[in-house]
Parts: C-alpha cells; structure tokens; sequence
C-alpha cells in the first residue's frame, strides 16, 4: 500500500505519495494546503497515466530522483552501473519516518544492491531542502554517473524561466525568458560556484514580478561543478533538478560505502519574488548561518585595504590609513593580500603563509596593535587552496597540485590548485594558517580563491573535483573548530562562490569584484533574492571607479552599499574634506539603521525608467527606510509616486530625507520640500495606496527616506 507523506509550513506544503515499488509520486509543492490529504484522494490524484500508443502498463513520470530503463523516458536524476552491468535501478519497500516538519525516505535495490535515501525538511519560513543518500550494498564498486540533490516539481502554469548569468565583475545577471517545452540543462565544469552560473532558478507564472505572481525557487547549496536540469513532462508540469556534476568515472561507491549529495533548497511564493525571498533569506538566517557565540552581533563596517594599496605594503601607511578609516567610524580593519612570503605582484608566494619581513620587519603585531588601539577589529586575506610555482611550498612539493600526469599544468593568474585530497598538503595549509590566527589577534578571514580549476585530477589520475570541493569544505570546517571566534568570508575573485555550501561555513560574501554602484545595484538586485542584506558585502571604493572608471558622487557610492554589510574599499587618507565628511555622516546612518537594514523585511520595486527602489520595513511596521535611485536618465518628465508597502495601514507616519549632502534633485516644489523634511504626517495606507510625489532625480545619484510611525 502506498504512504501518503504531506509536510505543511508557513505558507508552503509538499506532498508526496510513496509507492511499494518505485520512486515516489510528487503529488504538490507550492501553496499550503489548508487541510491534510487522505491516502485514498492521493492515490485518485496521483498522474500515473501514460502516453498514447505508449506501454501497456502506466508509468509515472513526476518522482522523485526519477530513474531510467523501466519506462520513464525523461531525464534520469539517478544513473549508474557496475562496469557495463546493473545499469537499471529500481526501489522497493519504502521505509518512511516522519515528524511534523521532516520526513526520510529509504529504500533498497535487492538485485543492484542499492540503498537510497531521501531527506526532507522544512524550515522556519517555509523553505523545504532536500538531500540524497546512495548506500553501496553490493560486492563490487559502483560507478555513480549522475545522482541529483533533489526534484523540484511545478505546475504547468509556471511558464516562465529566470536564472542568473554573468562573468567577472557582473554576477547575478537575470535572464529571462519561456520555460522550454524539452529538456533544459544548465551545467557549471569550472570546479566552483562560479560567476557565470549561478546554481539556482525560479519558475514562475506568465509576467510574475517582484511583488506579483507565483514563484518557485530553487537553489543549490554546492561550491563545485553543478547541474540543474528542467525536463517538462507530457502533462506541461515541469520536473527540475539540481545536483552535483560527476566528471567521467568521478564517483565510485566502493562495497559498503555512500555517497551523499550536497543540500538542495527550494521555496515557494505567493506574491512574486519578494514573498520568495523572504523564505529563502529565513532559511538563511535560521537554519544555515553558524555565528560565533550563537547570535549575529552588529555586522561591523569594514575597510578593505586592497583597492587602496593593492601589493603596496607600507606599515606607516596602513597606520594612517587605519586612524583615517577609525575618524570615519570603521570598525574592522581588513588587510588583503600582499602581506606574506614575497608577495609584490600575483606571481608568487601563494603557498607560504608567513609575514613578509622586508614589508613587516616586526611582524604583523605592530599594525594589529594600532589597529585595536584605535577600537577596531582586525581582519586578514588568504587564499588557502591556491599555490605558485614561485613559491617554497610548490619547490619542497611540486606534486602537491592538482593536474593529471602527462597533461600539462594550466596556470590561471599564475597560480596552480593545491590538492587538497592529499591529507599531508590539506594538514600544512591547516598548520600554517592555525598558526598564524593562534599568534594574531584576528576576528576575520577574508577567504578567497582566484582561479577556475583545469585538469583537476588526483595522484592517480582521476577526476578529483567533488571531493576536492569536499576537502575545501572539511578545512574550513576544521579551522572554524579550532578558531570559532573567527569569522570567513567567501571570496572567489568576488562573486564566484556565494552559495550555500559556502554560507555554511561564512559569515558573509564578496559578491563581486566591481564596486561600481550603478553596476553593483544589478547584481545586488538578482543576489537580494537568495542571500539577506547583512551576508552581502557592499562597499564604497574610489571615484573614478577602478573597474569601469565611471565618476561618481559620494552619496551616490554610499547609498548603494548601505543597506547591506557596509564597509570602505579605498585609501581613506586621499578622500576630500568634503567626501570625508559625508562619509563619516554615511556611516553614522548606517549605524544607526542597522537593525533595521539587518533585521526587517527586504522589499524591492521593478525598476521603472531608470529608477530603482530597495526598501526594509520593520517587522513590527513601525519604521521603514526606502533607498530611491536613477541609474540612468529618465525618459518621463516625472517618476512615478513612490508607494511603500509593510506599513501600517492605519498608523501616521513621518518622513525624512537623510541625505548628508543636497540630492541631486532637477526640481523640487516647497509641498514636496516640506514632505521630505518631516512636516506632514502620511498613513500608511495613503502612503501606499497613493503614493509621494517625489522629485526627479539625475543619473547615478539617489535618496534615502525614513518612514516613523507616530502612532495611529
């Protein structure tokens, strides 16, 4: 008899019916069912039929992890074989366990010998995530070709398809567009996240937008090669699955072995890609992050000292430039790369993770003291997998890269792939930097990885860039053991490796290299839907800008950055009396915000004649903050009323213009001077029924507006 399994969480359910024999029935995931199923309306639900002139007996083809050779002409989501043989794999006597929120699914293959299991789990918000298990319980190894994460199913009127493209220094690019007819694969071969595939999706109804429509979202939380596939059934519902990549002969299940996928998240919303948001950033928030001490703390404003020094070393100087950045209000210093081995250009000393004495004479000490001594944290750059062939780790082990023999070495950025498979190399690396967070007073890592990995085999040749993933994952783990203190961030030449496997194990991201705010509001925009403000590192650099040499103001850089986890790329000692001033007066206010930006309600607006909007809303609907800005310029005479929701309807509300410096306004009326000053009060429902006529602005400028509550 068949097991009905339905899990309901806020906002979402999942239903699932569970046969003796075969995978199981995906019978619902989307809108909470507001009553339970029985097994009896299940089994007279579940789309069992099968195509005309088709095979005598009924098929079904939306399963999960579905599997081939036995009637099902899809995509299989799991694949495998014992040389040539037990190529087919069929499950049977399902063994179900099961609590309000979680549900494990098991069963065997007598004839393969095979074990699968499923797990299942929703999360505060209404997130489900999803993870696979296969148990080798044959006598012979079994070679895995493909083995997904999990299966998503959406409906047939989700006909829209969103993902996130990109490259260097654009990440999180949206793409839309119909969701195919056929089958869809997306495969990421670059041995990390990467900037230009994105391992997430969202399905949609037609013309779905920020805050209209219904949305399926899908992500998935591997720092590796990827694949996401969307194979649409006969019926026009649409399985998707995602999972990790095997390279050819990649993943051998050994007799009594398993392997065990990485963790797929999926979300549903009701109200467009903000209600989407909102479960993927709880799931975030309560089920993936791991503070040191239990709680987030304030997310510290942060200085970088790499756009403003680059190799450049000097210790009187970062001195300086550590006083300039605490007179801003700065509260962690971070020191990016440059300050080991020999380190004057990316050529060398990736490897050897030891003070640089020509720059350092006396060590790191003397500036970590200044830094603390002036009420700042101090925060330090690595990049642990990567080493040179200039280097003394690369001459004392030039068998310690990744690479297949009689295959040339690939340098990228100059710079080869440890293996760290190899436990001897994985327990140097964990020695060297253990030794340098035991010795210093650091609070943060910067942890990057600069290149895209290339013949990435082992010692004996095969195919290493799963467990190579899987290495990468067990030092931070290791190190986070030993120093749980210390917070990581994910860098991989910004934005290429910002998943969740990665925000596992950090406490935030880069999200990408460019710092140009025009460019950086795209980005933030497509990432804002899966990743939550404070994770996401945000910083004001230099004007001209270093990647795209756009010039722009002060406020225009820092209004970009401020909601999120707010920090300062530039030499703080260069800055203008003027732009230090305004960017003292910046920071204040994103202090003073903070828990809002960090604790609230995230909202965005589609952007509408080169106007965006990114607003937070109190959870208790007492205060908003709404950042208004005109990218480019605008083809209307006037935008359009600016309408706030997450008020309170009934409640009047204040608002104020806080800008440090004069908006860049093309004209404003004295009703509307004296709007933004604070001298009406507004409801909220007119506020976001009606709307405030807001000035015009010009390109690349913006304001921030504060919304109080006064009371009803």
């Amino acid at each position: 008899m068949s097991q009905l399994v339905q899990l309901d969480g806020e906002g979402s359910s999942i239903a699932l019916l569970v046969p003796e024999t075969g995978m199981p029935l995906l019978l619902h995931w989307g809108v909470r069912l507001t009553a339970p199923l029985d097994n009896a309306t299940a089994e007279a639900l579940a789309v069992r039929a099968s195509r005309i002139n088709g095979l005598d007996e009924s098929v079904a083809a939306a399963t999960l992890l579905p599997t081939g050779g036995l009637g099902f002409f899809g995509w299989p989501a799991l694949a495998g074989h014992r040389s040539g043989r037990d190529f087919i794999q069929s499950l049977t006597g399902w063994d179900v366990v099961r609590d309000e929120k979680s549900a494990t699914l098991a069963a065997r293959d007598d004839i393969v010998g095979l074990r699968l299991e499923i797990n299942l789990e929703l999360h505060p918000g209404g997130a489900l995530t999803m993870r696979s298990g296969l148990v080798n319980e044959g006598r012979e190894p079994f070679i895995l070709d493909r083995m997904m994460a999990g299966t998503m199913m959406v409906p047939e009127r989700a006909t829209e398809l969103l993902t996130f493209d990109g490259m260097w220094g654009a990440e999180f690019q949206p793409i839309r567009g119909v969701r195919p007819a056929s089958l869809l694969l997306r495969e990421n071969r670059r041995g990390r996240t990467s900037h230009n595939r994105y391992p997430a999706l969202v399905l949609g109804t037609p013309g779905f937008s920020e805050n209209a429509g219904e949305v399926w979202g899908l992500h998935l939380g591997w720092s590796g090669n990827h694949v996401v596939a969307l194979d649409s059934l006969d019926d026009g519902r649409c399985l998707v699955h995602a999972g990790e990549l095997f390279e050819p002969g990649e993943w051998i299940i050994d007799a009594g072995d398993e392997y065990r996928s990485p963790v797929v998240t999926m979300a549903y919303g009701a109200g467009g890609l903000e209600s989407l948001a909102r479960s993927f950033h709880a799931y975030v928030r309560h089920a993936l992050l791991a503070w040191p001490g239990g709680r987030m703390r304030p997310r510290p404003v942060t200085l970088n000292t790499w756009e403003g020094n680059y190799f450049k070393h000097d210790v009187e100087r970062l001195k300086r430039q550590a006083e300039a950045a605490a007179a801003l209000g700065v509260e962690r210093f971070l020191l990016d790369d440059g300050w080991f081995g020999c380190r004057d250009d990316d050529r060398s000393s990736l490897g050897d993770w030891q003070v640089d004495r020509r720059k350092y004479p006396d060590g790191l000490d003397p500036l970590i003291a200044h830094v603390r001594s002036l009420g700042m944290e101090f925060g330090l750059w690595i990049e642990p997998e990567m080493v040179n062939p200039d280097s003394d780790l690369y001459r004392a082990h030039p068998d310690w890269v990744l690479g297949v023999e009689g295959r040339p070495l690939v340098l990228s950025r100059h710079q080869l792939v440890l293996d760290l498979t190899r436990p001897e190399a994985a327990d140097h690396v964990f020695a060297q930097i253990d030794a340098v967070l035991a010795r210093h007073d650091i609070s943060s890592i910067k942890w990057d990885m600069n290149r895209d990995l290339t013949a990435a085999g082992d010692r004996i040749g095969r195919a290493a860039t799963g467990r190579q993933t899987r290495a990468v994952y067990a030092l931070m783990d290791r190190l986070r053991s030993a120093h749980p203190a210390v917070e990581i961030e994910s860098c991989a030449s910004g934005g290429g490796r910002a998943d969740f496997g990665a925000l596992a194990r950090a406490h935030r991201v880069w999200l990408s290299d460019c710092t140009d705010p025009t460019e950086r509001q795209r980005i933030q925009r497509g990432a804002s839907i899966f990743l939550p403000p404070e994770v996401v590192g945000a910083h004001v650099s230099a004007s001209p800008n270093h990647q795209t040499h756009r010039a722009q103001t002060m406020g225009y850089r820092a209004l970009v950055a401020l909601p999120f986890h707010f920090g300062v790329e530039l030499d703080p000692v260069g800055l203008s009396e003027a732009d230090r001033r305004e960017l003292a007066a910046w920071i204040t206010i994103h202090k003073r915000l903070r828990p809002l930006f960090h604790g609230g309600r995230p909202f965005h607006r589609d952007p509408d004649d080169g106007r965006s909007l990114y607003g937070v809303a109190a959870l208790d609907r007492r205060q908003a903050a709404v950042l208004v800005t005109q990218e480019q310029a605008a083809i209307r005479e006037l935008p359009p009323p600016l309408r706030v929701p997450g008020l309170d309807a009934a409640a009047r509300y204040r608002i104020r213009l806080l800008n440090p410096a004069a908006p860049d306004f093309i004209r404003q009326t004295a009703a509307q001077s004296d709007l933004l000053g604070g001298g009406r009060l507004v409801t909220g429902e007119a506020i976001f029924r009606i709307g405030l006529p807001l000035p015009a602005l010009r390109p690349q400028s913006g304001i921030l507006l504060e919304f109080e509550s006064q009371g009803a």
